[in-house]
């Protein structure tokens, strides 16, 4: 499988990785507009000959690729992704979708008018301990759900894009784990409210902690609290997770997954085994879905319900009051 890759410094470094791992993609070319980004990750990865085009219509123009991986900064999702769809080639696109809910579907309009396949990266999906918590939420025998607890806190110091961004913990971040409760709940928030905060401490310009109910179509409950400048004891990426469930809870903490039956010891549940995991899984995805017409997950019309989320609870935040879904 042929690919081109936009954007290769910061994330997009997990893509070149995970490409040059594979058995089944390589790259024809790659784009990048920062010239000492592109110099320096040539060397890096031994890639010197692999052509570098400043866009990514320049690369269309003078290479033929089965896909584009999309790593540019959110706010340059829209233009890439259209550009790569409007030429028929399939986009795989890190998350979010687009920066905006009409700049997203404006994507997912592209993507239906021509037919060419998008996905995005949520690949904390496909991470065994969440894989694991999926598996024991559907075999551990604890009932029907009722309410979850998710908690998030980690102090990252990005620099860049992140620390200038409003609201960078939902917008950038937060996005994983409303996926993930798509995932695990397997139906949609019909509404939600939400408060975000930034403590006199946070090296972020935006309201980089927040505390969010979202109530689901099937009746469950779900509360996340979050921060992104926490200055201790922090969570895993994948964040701590609670299930109330009508026979026990399900939880998984610090990326151990555990059952407990009403009256019962908990029960540390066995690890998932899984072939590949996060970029390497998505990849493999991508190239059976490009090549041999299997139906993707992760696709631009299922992920603009999760990306709603995250517009959903920023007009929470600003209006202070309850948001009914959005139907997008």
């Amino acid at each position: 499988m042929k690919l081109i890759q936009v954007g290769i410094g910061g994330m997009g470094n997990a893509w070149l990785r995970a490409v040059l791992q594979s058995p089944v993609a390589k790259f024809v070319a790659l784009v990048e507009v920062n010239e000492g980004i592109a110099a320096e990750q040539l060397q890096k990865y031994n890639l010197n000959g692999i052509p570098v085009f400043p866009s990514l219509d320049e690369a269309l123009r003078s290479v033929r690729a089965d896909g584009v991986i999309n790593v540019t900064p959110p706010q340059f999702h829209k233009a890439v992704s259209i550009t790569a769809l409007e030429a028929g080639v399939p986009v795989l696109s890190e998350k979010p979708l687009a920066d905006t809910r009409q700049a997203a579907l404006d994507i997912v309009a592209a993507a239906d008018r021509t037919g060419v396949l998008h996905m995005v990266t949520q690949n904390y999906r496909y991470k065994p301990p969440i894989q694991t918590l999926k598996q024991a939420l559907r075999d551990g025998g604890m009932g029907e759900i009722g309410a979850v607890h998710v908690e998030f806190f980690k102090g990252p110091h990005f620099g860049g894009f992140r620390e200038e961004m409003p609201y960078p913990l939902i917008i950038d971040m937060s996005i994983h784990h409303f996926d993930l409760m798509r995932f695990f709940l397997e139906s949609d928030p019909v509404q939600l409210y939400g408060r975000s905060w930034n403590p006199p401490w946070s090296w972020f310009k935006g309201d980089a902690s927040a505390a969010v109910v979202l109530d689901f179509a099937n009746g469950v409950t779900v509360s996340y609290d979050g921060s992104w400048c926490s200055q201790g004891r922090e969570t895993t990426w994948n964040a701590n997770w609670r299930f109330e469930c009508a026979h026990g809870v399900v939880a998984m903490v610090d990326d151990r997954v555990y059952t407990q039956g009403t009256g019962q010891e908990p029960t540390l549940v066995e690890p998932v085994v899984m072939e590949r995991t996060d970029q390497a899984y998505l990849l493999h995805e991508f190239y059976e879905a490009v090549t041999q017409g299997k139906p993707a997950v992760t696709t631009c019309q299922d992920n603009i319900k999760s990306l709603g989320i995250v517009f959903d609870v920023v007009e929470s935040f600003e209006r202070g009051a309850v948001v009914r879904s959005a139907a997008i």
